[in-house]
């Protein structure tokens, strides 16, 4: 039988990594792609509750400057924990305002993937190769 906890601090870093930069990348977008973003909240079938709780464009660019702060934590596994609950929180209302209709199932399942990731490093930290274990 194969021992794989051998790899369990690499594969703790290529996950985190991986998951980082999807937020980092994403988070950019935000802010550097403000009008094609703000036209997907504008086409949203939730846009008057966004409305109703303040400017879309003060949305967006919050939900950019998280993605990519808390996601250069969860990338160097800094503050781990605190960086996949920013993240988790920032991306639900997100994932209910932009994804639920009929034609967004697979970005929907895919936000769903990625929160139970965040979930996961809440739940167990950074791991190995994480400025949080030093």
């Amino acid at each position: 039988m194969i021992d794989y906890s051998k790899y369990h601090n690499l594969s703790d870093l290529i996950f985190r990594v991986g998951l980082s930069l999807i937020f980092i990348i994403g988070g950019a977008g935000h802010l550097v792609r403000e009008q094609m973003m703000l036209q997907r909240i504008e086409a949203s079938p939730w846009l008057d509750l966004v409305n109703t709780l303040g400017s879309p464009v003060f949305f967006l660019q919050l939900s950019g400057i998280v993605f990519i702060m808390a996601g250069f934590g969860l990338l160097l596994g800094l503050r781990t924990r605190l960086s996949a609950l920013a993240l988790f929180v920032t991306l639900v209302p997100i994932t209910f305002v932009i994804h639920i209709a009929p034609e967004h199932t697979g970005p929907l399942f895919k936000n769903i993937a990625i929160l139970g990731a965040l979930l996961h490093f809440f739940v167990r930290g950074g791991g190995g190769f994480s400025l949080d274990r030093r």
